[in-house]
């Protein structure tokens, strides 16, 4: 009997530091998504006037992506996931994107480019995958 009690708590203490670890990597996506938010309503006056409602609708998705990983961050990992790459290889595959960011033009344009399409999708990225490989540790 102790020694199944014993193994009970070890998998109690790693259940919680997983927890623990699962709960920091949760702020870490969360002010990622919030600094993605704040740097999306800063770049949207600056891009074309054409693609503003497109603009809008991508910044309401991460706004509505940063509610719902504080409230049931286990349900937003794949949607941060994807659109995170999506953001990536569109502004990969983009001529005037490119273009901004390979000649620092319109410098504004390319800090915010650079910074939350690239730095920022890559740490979601990132962060993402991670919390996703420990959450199954917990589930598991």
């Amino acid at each position: 009997m102790p020694i199944f009690y014993g193994l009970v708590t070890i998998v109690f203490i790693r259940k919680s530091t997983l927890n623990i670890l699962m709960h920091s990597v949760q702020k870490f996506i969360v002010s990622i998504l919030v600094a993605i938010s704040i740097i999306g309503i800063f770049g949207i006056p600056l891009g074309d006037p054409k693609f503003i409602t497109e603009a809008i609708a991508l910044e309401s998705a991460f706004i509505a992506l940063t509610i719902l990983s504080i409230k049931k961050p286990k349900y937003a990992l794949i949607p941060n996931i994807g659109i995170a790459c999506l953001v990536i290889a569109g502004n990969t595959i983009s001529p005037k994107h490119t273009e901004i960011m390979l000649s620092l033009h319109p410098l504004y344009n390319a800090i915010i480019l650079i910074i939350g399409g690239y730095i920022l999708q890559g740490l979601l990225l990132a962060a993402n995958i991670i919390a996703f490989k420990n959450c199954k540790l917990i589930v598991v």
